[in-house]
């Protein structure tokens, strides 16, 4: 670990002047930071500790009945709040899917948001990574890819965004809010995250020494919440990133699907919305048939990066799995780790 300065601001408006120098990094709960500042692929010469900045650790609910949430709330705080779980459940799903029960204790929502991909290539200094080293090549395209990106990646990168917590947000049009050296500004969770076309090592649409301060799902995404569900496959039953995930949230009247939001995780550089999959179900009743029909189409344009096309099929199977049970509705108890011997649901179906 290299030496660094360590500042800790009592204000917004200073954490973002001093977050503005470069070399400059923001720490909150640390759970990806510092692990990435351990093995040298972090190297900042500033850490801005905004763990104690006021106002950043509160939840609160909004007049039209959306719901705004500092960028320091714990992802356990987060998933383990009645309201919150019962009007979101599939994001509260998709928190308790991730890490073990310590790291959800310590991490943040901001920090959740901004994780850093699980390449091996990206975290071994030895390999070349244009993710970690601009222009330095990609040794994952040659090298053991079999769970990298099926759906938008480049021939510069191939890696796959980790956070199960974005890909309910990205269904369910999640927005952030943020401030830095021009300002304030908001973006949607759907736009934070870049491919990496020619230039991986730019992975958000943050500017320098901009900081989330919050993040806002719309009073809208609360219709779905009879009918939403976070499913994750991954190689073993606990605290594994996902080989493939699915969000689905319908909103459904008298056996209807009245409109339907789908995102994948796991597949690509950044959580993937499959916004063209989600029309056919609109005015249709589920149905195995119409489930597969929408999974083909999310993964219409998927091809492998490597020894990976197994997970095209994997995806199409989870998104099905995810339709089908959200059309059933959500259940009252949600399992905490799903698939595993310590869920709170014993026999809950979660695989593909």
């Amino acid at each position: 670990m290299n030496r660094f300065d360590y500042v800790r601001p009592s204000t917004l408006a200073e954490a973002v002047v001093a977050g503005a120098e470069p070399g400059s990094a923001y720490l909150a709960g640390g759970t990806n930071l510092l692990d990435l500042m351990k093995v040298g692929v972090a190297r900042p010469e500033r850490l801005i500790d905004i763990s104690r900045l006021p106002g950043l650790d509160r939840t609160e609910w909004l007049a039209d009945g959306g719901v705004r949430i500092g960028s320091l709330v714990r992802n356990a705080d987060l998933a383990y709040a009645p309201r919150f779980a019962r009007t979101f459940p599939s994001v509260a799903e998709a928190l308790l899917s991730g890490a073990s029960a310590q790291l959800r204790n310590a991490a943040t929502v901001g920090g959740n948001l901004l994780q850093q991909t699980r390449c091996a290539y990206f975290h071994d200094r030895a390999s070349a990574c244009n993710r970690r080293a601009a222009g330095s090549g990609c040794d994952a395209r040659e090298g053991e890819n079999r769970l990298h990106a099926v759906l938008g990646w480049s021939e510069a990168c191939i890696a796959t965004h980790p956070s199960d917590f974005c890909v309910p947000l990205v269904a369910l049009d999640a927005v952030i809010e943020v401030e830095g050296p021009r300002g304030a500004r908001e973006i949607a969770v759907e736009s934070l995250h870049r491919l990496p076309g020619a230039t991986p090592q730019r992975g958000t649409a943050l500017e320098p020494g901009e900081l989330i301060v919050a993040l806002r799902l719309p009073a809208q995404a609360g219709v779905f919440a009879r009918h939403a569900r976070y499913l994750k496959l991954r190689e073993r039953t606990s605290y594994a990133f996902a080989v493939v995930s699915a969000a689905v949230a319908l909103d459904m009247k008298d056996g209807v699907i009245r409109e339907a939001r789908l995102a994948l995780g796991g597949v690509a550089p950044k959580p993937w919305r499959a916004r063209e999959a989600e029309t056919l179900l609109e005015g249709t009743r589920p149905s195995a048939a119409a489930f597969a029909g929408v999974a083909e189409l999310a993964l219409a344009e998927a091809r492998p990066s490597g020894d990976n096309a197994f997970k095209i099929e994997l995806a199409r199977r989870i998104c099905a799995r995810a339709l089908a049970l959200a059309s059933e509705g959500t259940p009252d108890v949600m399992p905490a780790l799903p698939a595993s011997p310590f869920s709170t649901s014993p026999g809950a179906i979660h695989a593909a």
